[in-house]
């Protein structure tokens, strides 16, 4: 009852304001949430709003005529590329259909990176910066830790294997610096990710690539600096910015949240109809694991193969679309969720991956064998490789005076203790464990890509590459966003451009309490999120506790 009171209020104030000017209002000073919705989510997300919700709410702007603004405020450099490049895509769909679009910053990196946040605002029509801002545009690096050092004069003995070289996850624990490889493949990294931002702001700001790269070197600038450089377009506080913007549309335009705009119901709102063909979305965001997952940075295979099981047995559904963000995890997890995708195809829909920031490892895994594979030119994808291992803390705990001592049936009980190194038949029984999910792992993405086992394993080894060089490497077919990855899988499912678009699994708040009836039942999919970690996952696996898995993303890449 409250939410249909909650939807008829909105309605009727809708009626009210029919006709009236909007301005919307984008605030991206405390980052993008990307991943689960809801109000967990919520809570744990701040005030950060939802990607869906921001490129949900600018798509809509471009088919309304009351809105006739956008003005999004910039701060800090708390934007991942691969989101940048999203919200990029939807800001020029605004701005094809005739909006004025306005960033504004207090500052791009108060003596700090700024680059991603510009990035994005050179997507807009106008910049304008404050007089104290300034422009941090210093460029690309990667950095990675190596503990190996420290690991030893600590008493700890990393027992890691990898496959291959490029593989570097392990490095960090074994490594006391860059292998060759690991060097190698981090410079491509940089200079693909700089490539596309330097000709990003070039193109729009009307500046040549020389130019702006030239610029970046003396970096960071004043906002006098970058007026005078073509950077931005004005020098304004928020206030002025404002009544600038109000000037040029009327002074009796409303001000409205692009998120609160998203949610707002229309006067027609589209219901799609039961018998109506679609598009189901099914997202895989966070670190891979076997069960249910939860809120925060961690997904379940049972709660994706679910979702996935409920798509391919609705006989409306015509098409799937797998949005992935993740570096990947459990090897039987990511499996277990590939073979759904396998399914979905022998069932006649249509699958399409899409990613925007990374789809590596098991995250590259889960999407392998979709008919396409669309990403943003920025994505971190591949990385096709495994490691695995244990730290042996028996010296550690010598040293501390700490005695750990134990006793086992079976000739392999203690075999994944941390008290004991591995024996020799050990560790030669986890090379071919190694040996075995390796020769997996390239076969189905060879077999998915439609290419040469060897020309595979030539593109593997662990490596990681951007998008933009994955499509030119044949490991992805398309560079786009989600709203380009849909658009593929209706061409490719015969559907027409306006197919609805709904998201997996399709069920209700009461479902989700109510127990499932079995493992085919939609609610099997739901997860509460209370048995993960969720926002603490980070901090779980610094304890050694289980929440990633061998196929795992080497490090975390930050854009300075």
């Amino acid at each position: 009852m409250a939410d249909l009171d909650r939807r008829l209020g909105g309605l009727v104030r809708n009626v009210k304001n029919r006709g009236q000017r909007v301005i919307l209002e984008l605030d991206l000073s405390h980052g993008v949430r990307v991943g689960a919705t809801g109000p967990v989510s919520a809570i744990v997300g701040g005030r950060s709003p939802h990607l869906t919700d921001i490129v949900r709410g600018l798509d809509r702007a471009a088919r309304d005529e009351r809105v006739v603004a956008l003005i999004a405020r910039f701060s800090g450099n708390r934007l991942k590329i691969g989101t940048a490049q999203e919200i990029r895509a939807a800001v020029a769909r605004l701005r094809a259909a005739g909006k004025h679009t306005v960033a504004w910053a207090e500052s791009f990196g108060e003596f700090r990176p700024g680059l991603v946040p510009y990035y994005l605002a050179t997507a807009f029509e106008q910049i304008c910066l404050q007089p104290s801002g300034d422009l941090g545009i210093t460029g690309v690096s990667v950095e990675s830790w190596f503990l190996h050092d420290a690991l030893r004069k600590a008493g700890v003995r990393p027992q890691v294997d990898q496959r291959h070289e490029y593989k570097t996850a392990g490095n960090m624990l074994t490594e006391p610096g860059f292998t060759e490889a690991h060097r190698e493949a981090d410079e491509r990294l940089v200079a693909s990710l700089s490539e596309q931002i330097i000709e990003g702001i070039a193109a729009g700001r009307g500046l040549g690539v020389d130019e702006v790269r030239s610029l970046a070197d003396r970096a960071p600038l004043s906002a006098q600096e970058a007026l005078e450089a073509r950077l931005i377009d004005d020098i304004r506080y928020r206030d002025e910015v404002y009544a600038r913007t109000r000037e040029r549309h009327g002074r009796e335009a409303r001000l409205l949240y692009v998120t609160r705009y998203a949610k707002t119901p229309s006067l027609r709102p589209r219901i799609p109809g039961r018998g109506e063909d679609a598009v189901a979305l099914v997202p895989v965001h966070g670190t891979i694991r076997l069960g249910r997952g939860g809120v925060g940075p961690v997904v379940g295979s049972d709660a994706v193969t679910g979702a996935l099981r409920a798509a391919i047995d609705d006989d409306k559904v015509r098409a799937i679309v797998l949005d992935v963000e993740s570096p990947g995890g459990s090897y039987a997890a990511s499996d277990a969720i590939w073979r759904e995708t396998e399914r979905a195809k022998d069932r006649g829909k249509t699958v399409v991956g899409h990613s925007a920031d990374v789809a590596a490892s098991g995250g590259y895994y889960v999407l392998m064998g979709a008919d396409a594979i669309v990403t943003q030119p920025c994505c971190l994808t591949g990385s096709i490789g495994v490691f695995g291992g244990k730290p042996v803390l028996t010296d550690m705990l010598a040293r501390l005076g700490i005695g750990r001592d134990g006793v086992g049936a079976g000739r392999r009980a203690r075999m994944f203790s941390k008290a004991a190194p591995f024996t020799e038949d050990e560790w030669d029984l986890l090379s071919a464990w190694l040996d075995r999910v390796y020769a997996a792992f390239v076969a189905k993405a060879a077999e998915g890509r439609d290419m040469p086992p060897d020309r595979m394993h030539g593109l593997a080894k662990g490596r990681v590459w951007t998008g933009a060089d994955a499509r030119d490497n044949g490991l992805v077919d398309e560079l786009g966003d989600l709203e380009a990855a849909v658009a593929l899988a209706r061409r490719k499912a015969g559907l027409g451009g306006k197919a609805p678009v709904r998201l997996y699994p399709r069920t209700g708040a009461l479902r989700r309490l109510r127990p499932a009836r079995s493992s085919d039942d939609a609610g099997a999919a739901m997860s509460l999120g209370w048995e993960s970690w969720g926002a603490l996952a980070g901090l779980a696996g610094r304890l050694g506790l289980p929440v990633d898995g061998p196929l795992l993303l080497p490090c975390r890449y930050e854009i300075g």
